[in-house]
């Protein structure tokens, strides 16, 4: 057994972290189950964006009719860009790998960890001891019971970047994230999509309006069934699905299947019934408002605790949960300003509350507008995009922030930034906002707030 300063486990979000420790004690150990990297570089963000940039582009050429452009796709080369994904991937494997192995302090074990007690943990036939614990170790997709599927040879997230031959069709089940990026950028490549969604509606946690305005607008590249469960899956050349909501049995075929049900904690292969770490109902890791699990010297953060699994959100859990490991004095983790982005089409951003959730402690004004509303938006002729904001009426502080429409990822960030800080909408409203352009959606609505119906 050899005993570390600092022991963490999972590298997908951790490098602020190893690289402080890796500075300030003498001995750092990094668990990470292969490939290296986490699920944002390998199966996630990275690579999904990669091939999300080229399907908007040929998703604008296919509506440049409504600029009176007569333009079409020639050709796409799905394969030839997954290999590039593939190969850009490997890169970033490398760099990572590097990293670790050229900190003389820093000591890399690829592997799957788990606690043989309170303090030590076990990769490989090999003990250590860590003084300070840090869990990192994420999720994988979570797999639901449906008679017939372990016989069939589906995709998941982890997979289908795997793929050397473009399906023809694809059965997709699940409405999520996960779900709607990968009908976009599927179907733009000229995939024929259904989706199967057991909710009767896309994104339940959004605003009402977007996940409206997303299901009128996935219509538009998938097959949608909502309020539909999957009950069988057979393979008999191509995969039949039988499917049934509260009108009809019947089944869909296609030539692949893609399991986008949601994601599953890592915690259980930690052995934590060797130390006093607990986990909720759903098998995430509990953590208090300063990233602490409930044993002393351990800390946790990013999807394996399942607050809000996106990159960003991971990367500032680490910074939080690394000045609580080393100062007297504690911070907050703040979840209130997290940015939640949806890369399909069109993107979708949110931050903030929701009306509704605003609603159980505040007394609120609303503000709404379309993309058409503002000069730009009229230009691009795009009737699709709309914003909503959520205000607290008393003090107008601005609570929530939600759009739907072209660069969302870009325009939430100045609503971001006012909520994080806590300021009033005045401080968006007193702000000169470029003519024309699309910045001015964020003005719009919060020049004509109203009472909520």
């Amino acid at each position: 057994m050899r005993s570390y300063d600092v022991i963490v486990v999972g590298k997908g979000s951790s490098r602020y972290v190893i690289a402080k420790a890796a500075h300030k004690y003498n001995d750092v150990a990094v668990i990470d189950d292969p490939p290296i990297g986490g699920t944002c570089m390998n199966f996630g963000c990275l690579p999904t964006k990669s091939l999300i940039y080229p399907a908007d582009r040929i998703r604008d050429i296919y509506q440049s009719q409504k600029l009176n452009i007569d333009a079409e796709v020639l050709a796409t080369n799905f394969s030839d860009h997954l290999e590039e994904v593939r190969k850009d991937r490997e890169k970033k494997r490398q760099q990572q790998k590097s990293f670790l192995t050229r900190n003389s302090n820093i000591y890399y074990f690829p592997g799957k960890g788990h606690f043989i007690d309170k303090e030590t943990l076990k990769v490989n036939g090999k003990k250590l001891k860590g003084e300070k614990i840090f869990l990192a170790n994420g999720t994988r997709p979570l797999i639901p019971p449906i008679k017939g599927l372990e016989n069939i040879d589906y995709l998941t997230n982890r997979s289908i970047l795997e793929l050397k031959q473009k399906p023809e069709s694809m059965i997709i089940i699940g409405g999520g994230y996960i779900a709607l990026e990968y009908a976009h950028l599927l179907s733009a490549y000229g995939i024929d999509i259904t989706i199967i969604e057991m909710m009767n509606q896309l994104l339940p946690s959004m605003e009402p309006e977007i996940s409206k305005k997303i299901e009128e607008e996935v219509q538009n590249f998938a097959d949608l069934h909502l309020g539909t469960t999957a009950s069988e899956v057979i393979q008999n050349g191509e995969i039949e699905v039988k499917i049934e909501n509260n009108i009809q049995q019947r089944s869909i075929q296609a030539e692949s299947l893609f399991i986008a049900t949601g994601r599953k904690s890592n915690a259980d292969t930690l052995n934590l019934e060797k130390t006093d770490i607990e986990t909720d109902a759903d098998g995430f890791i509990k953590v208090n408002k300063y990233l602490e699990t409930n044993q002393e010297n351990v800390w946790a953060w990013g999807d394996v605790i399942g607050k809000e699994m996106f990159k960003h959100t991971a990367n500032q859990e680490a910074r939080i949960a690394w000045y609580n490991a080393t100062n007297l004095e504690k911070k907050e983790m703040q979840y209130h300003a997290s940015p939640k982005v949806v890369f399909t089409h069109p993107e979708i951003g949110s931050v903030g509350l929701t009306e509704a959730e605003a609603q159980q402690n505040h007394s609120i004004l609303i503000g709404k507008a379309k993309f058409e509303g503002v000069e730009k938006g009229s230009i691009m002729k795009d009737y699709s995009g709309l914003v909503k904001a959520v205000v607290n009426k008393s003090d107008r502080r601005l609570l929530g922030f939600h759009v739907i429409g072209p660069h969302a990822s870009i325009l939430l960030q100045e609503a971001a930034v006012v909520i994080a800080n806590r300021e009033t909408v005045d401080f968006i409203i007193n702000s000169t906002h470029t003519f024309p352009s699309l910045s001015e959606i964020v003005l719009k609505p919060l020049l004509h707030l109203k009472e909520p119906k």
